[in-house]
Formats: C-alpha cells, sequence, structure tokens
C-alpha cells in the first residue's frame, strides 16, 4: 500500500496535577515537591531520564506557586527573577556565559527566602560548571530521582502519550507493549509515536497486529 501525505500536527500534552499518575518510581519525586517546606536551604533538583515527566513536576509547582520558570540554556546573563519561587529546567545545559548569573540567582533566592526547583537528566555532579562557588551550591542541594518506570507507570505513560496524541487504545494494546518493550520513558514515547506515524502513513488502526510488526523491525 502506498503511503499516505501526512502531516506534524503538535501533539497536546496534559501537564495538569490530576494528570501525574504517582508510582513507587516517582512517589518519592512527587512527594518533595509537593513539601517545598522540608527543601533544606529551599532548594530541589529533580534528576531522571528524558520523558520521565520532570517537566510535568515542575509545571505542577509553577502553578501551585506562581513559579518563574526557564530554561537553563536561555538563562541571560543579567537574568533578575520576577518571583519569590523560580524553576530552572535543563541544568546541564546550562551555558558558561550564565552561570554568574546562576550563582546570583541562588543566593538571591537563598537570602530573601525563596525557593529554587531545578531540573536534570543526571545529578548536579556531573553538570559542567565551571564556577567552583556554584559548583559547590549545587552539588549541596537535595537531590530526588525518578527512577525507570514500574509496571503500573509504564502503562499509564502509555496510556497519556497516547492521549495526548488524542488516540484512545484498547487496553490490551497498552498490556502488550507494556511487557514487550524496554523499561523505560524513552522506549514508551518512541513507540506510540512510530505507531501514530505508521496508522497515519498506512491508513491503519493501532493495534496489537501493528505494534508487532514495528517491534519486530
Amino acid at each position: 500500500m502506498a503511503e499516505q501525505l501526512t502531516f506534524r500536527w503538535p501533539t497536546g500534552v496534559a501537564l495538569g496535577p490530576n494528570d501525574y499518575f504517582v508510582s513507587a518510581a516517582n512517589a518519592q519525586a512527587f512527594a518533595m515537591l509537593t513539601a517545598p517546606q522540608s527543601w533544606p536551604d529551599r532548594k530541589l533538583v529533580i534528576v531522571g531520564p528524558k520523558g520521565s515527566g520532570k517537566s510535568h513536576l515542575a509545571r505542577i509547582f509553577q502553578t501551585q506557586h506562581n513559579a518563574q520558570t526557564i530554561k537553563a540554556a536561555m538563562l541571560p546573563a543579567d537574568f533578575q527573577p520576577s518571583a519569590s519561587s523560580v524553576i530552572v529546567e535543563d541544568m546541564e545545559n546550562l551555558p558558561a556565559t550564565a552561570q554568574e548569573a546562576m550563582f546570583h540567582l541562588h543566593n538571591h533566592l537563598r537570602n530573601t527566602g525563596g525557593t529554587l526547583l531545578m531540573t536534570a537528566q543526571v545529578p548536579p555532579t556531573r553538570w559542567q560548571i565551571a564556577l567552583p562557588d556554584l559548583a559547590s551550591r549545587m552539588q549541596a542541594c537535595t537531590i530526588t530521582q525518578i527512577d525507570n518506570p514500574d509496571d503500573a507507570l509504564l502503562s499509564a505513560l502509555i496510556m497519556k502519550l497516547f492521549a495526548d496524541r488524542q488516540i484512545m487504545p484498547k487496553p490490551a494494546l497498552v498490556q502488550y507493549l507494556t511487557t514487550r518493550i524496554e523499561r523505560s520513558f524513552a522506549a514508551a514515547a518512541d513507540i506510540v509515536a512510530r505507531l501514530d506515524a505508521a496508522a497515519l502513513a498506512n491508513g491503519r488502526k493501532i493495534n496489537k497486529t501493528l505494534a508487532a510488526e514495528l517491534l519486530d523491525k
């Protein structure tokens, strides 16, 4: 069958508090996020692989605390926070030109009783920070880790990834995928994207038959 022309429509990602599924793999991170008063020096780093829900947690925190959010790679050298709670995402991408600004942001929030939430794929000891004073302060942060998904979280993640694409798969398909893909957030995102693309390109239904064909490849 000739492949049909398809368009890359953006997928709407649900990031509300009620869309976050808590399991053993992320329960600690969720509990820590919802209790900022317990963070030493009111700073926390959420560490987890790509697609593990770090941005989802950050969005929940942003909504609940009216926090200002910025990507580390976009942090300007003259950054001035506009809120008492600040979220800096993807800290492993902090450029050298923004390290002094990050140092001043950290100190400003600490001195004013503010809150600093950071996300990263790797812990602070692996961030490429050349500024010694900043490196020491980042390495002193409390870390909460999101582990690879267990069966419950992997199933919920697959369902959410389909729902973000306005697809309602049968439970049997979700169970089939859960037992056959690598137990990781990236693998779940990959198979859902591949199923959606293959179904659109070939005019087929998203089911176990199509999934088996893609997984065999």
